[in-house]
């Protein structure tokens, strides 16, 4: 791996970990000297741009007994190997991507490896190891089918991504469609949260009802009153080329345990994620049904969508109250800091601080101080006093989506993949804070937690891991 050329040297200076840097490249060259090393110009989601080291070359995959050369690129931001490169494909004009748990529609990369990126403990190396054996199981790429062989579910979701407009007959994306899924008090109140909140983002709101008895959950009111772009619907098709999807249905059980009412829950989902998966392959799915830290799980086991792409509403709506209270009664604001609730959705949650962050990506830790422990306490015992109620939830979950459809990148503590974080094994979700934007959640690194709060989070994570291999998912 050549690493002299003037513009490598060049880029190289700007990493903040440069001989750690060549370091990794070093180790790489003795396992993939096919990865050739190259300078360019790598836009982020703000548009901001960076010259940054990227790898190409084609990693060896086989499947059914055959053999295959997958090109892949992969960029090393100015931080590595602290944080984890960006993974792409590369597929040639023959080529189509398959989107599923590991690849997105565009050839984004989300791998197990890279969620947990823990250096020295990770490498490009190991990641590349892990990113061969995925695609081993599931092939991201595939040759392009002929017209006659398109799968008729994949061509519906593409054609209803796109308009017509009026007089010139051009194709243009529609980005901007919602569908909340469930009729019941919290779908309604999801629904009039939304558009009072992102009435001037959404192109259009579905409204898929499901239960037999519409009358009674409200959803003929809503047709009658004619409300602007929203559509009601009994047919999940409806919610075809979706940006959110927002899942609030639940299943009543008469069954005494509680895993048995949960099972009822989970059953329900495997009727329905899958298809609203298919229907809307690069949504973001949002996750409401209780308990929602399971039922985010079960989502993302279900729906084959990346980690990033599947959340909960979490401790979301907990932690807007808690930066409230501060703010106006203790005023948190003077002190530099947000806080946030993080954890299960449970009398085990816990409260902590942040510094703010203007940038998302800036992996800024999650601290606690024993100077202002005390403050967030107060505050912390004043919210144990609020109750979560339908219409206060579904304007948490309005808030949740208007940072995703304006892609504003504000930091909400939601359900998400919480292995690895904090030294968490269990392949659990648990509320963490993290930047929302159009493609989905980023989870924020680092935390220095007390011993009570620590030891709160890993009960947490160990009780649903437990709970979780009890259900048949």
């Amino acid at each position: 791996m050549d690493l002299s050329s003037e513009p490598i040297k060049k880029v190289l200076l700007k990493y903040k970990f440069r001989d750690l840097a060549i370091e990794e490249l070093q180790k790489l060259q003795k396992v993939h000297n096919g990865m050739m090393p190259n300078v360019d110009t790598y836009t982020f989601t703000d548009s901001s741009q960076k010259d940054l080291l990227k790898l190409v070359g084609n990693i060896p995959v086989r499947y059914q007994g055959r053999s295959y050369n997958l090109p892949i690129l992969i960029w090393l931001l100015d931080s590595f190997p602290f944080t984890p490169p960006i993974c792409q494909l590369r597929p040639t004009p023959n080529m189509v991507i398959r989107e599923g748990r590991h690849v997105d529609a565009r050839g984004r990369i989300y791998l197990p490896a890279l969620h947990n990126w823990d250096h020295p403990k990770s490498s490009v190396n190991s990641l590349i190891k892990e990113m061969i054996a995925k695609f081993e199981e599931d092939p991201p790429l595939a040759s392009k089918p002929s017209p006659s062989t398109e799968d008729p579910t994949e061509l519906l979701a593409f054609v209803s991504n796109l308009k017509i407009t009026e007089g010139g007959g051009k194709l243009e994306r529609q980005v901007n469609k919602v569908t909340v899924v469930g009729g019941g008090d919290l779908g309604m109140a999801s629904v009039l949260s939304i558009l009072a909140k992102s009435k001037d983002s959404i192109d259009k709101l579905v409204l898929v009802d499901l239960s037999e008895a519409s009358a009674k959950g409200g959803t003929m009111d809503l047709e009658m009153f004619h409300l602007p772009n929203l559509e009601v619907s009994k047919d999940l098709a409806s919610s075809v080329g979706s940006k959110i999807v927002v899942m609030t249905a639940n299943a009543w059980s008469n069954e005494q345990s509680y895993v048995s009412v949960v099972q009822t829950n989970v059953d329900l989902y495997r009727g329905i994620i899958p298809s609203l998966a298919r229907l809307s392959p690069n949504a973001v799915m949002l996750i409401a049904s209780q308990p929602v830290d399971i039922m985010t799980y079960v989502a993302w086991k279900q729906s084959g969508l990346p980690p990033s792409r599947v959340i909960g509403a979490g401790c979301n709506l907990d932690s807007e109250r808690l930066n409230y209270i501060l703010n106006v009664e203790l005023m948190a604001q003077s002190i530099g800091k947000l806080a946030f609730v993080i954890g299960e959705l449970s009398d085990n949650k816990v409260a902590v601080w942040t510094p703010m962050v203007p940038v998302p990506n800036s992996h800024s830790a999650l601290v606690t101080s024993d100077a202002t422990k005390p403050l967030i306490d107060r505050a912390f015992d004043k919210l144990k006093e609020k109750g979560q109620r339908s219409w206060s939830v579904g304007l948490s979950i309005a808030d949740v989506t208007h940072s995703i459809l304006e892609d504003k990148g504000k930091i909400h503590s939601v359900s998400t993949l919480a292995q690895g974080w904090c030294g968490i094994g269990a392949e659990v979700f648990l509320s963490l804070p993290c930047a929302l934007g159009g493609t989905g959640s980023a989870r924020l690194a680092g935390v220095a937690l007390g011993p009570e709060e620590d030891t709160k989070l890993r009960e947490s994570a160990m009780t649903l891991s437990n709970f979780l291999l009890q259900l048949r998912i």
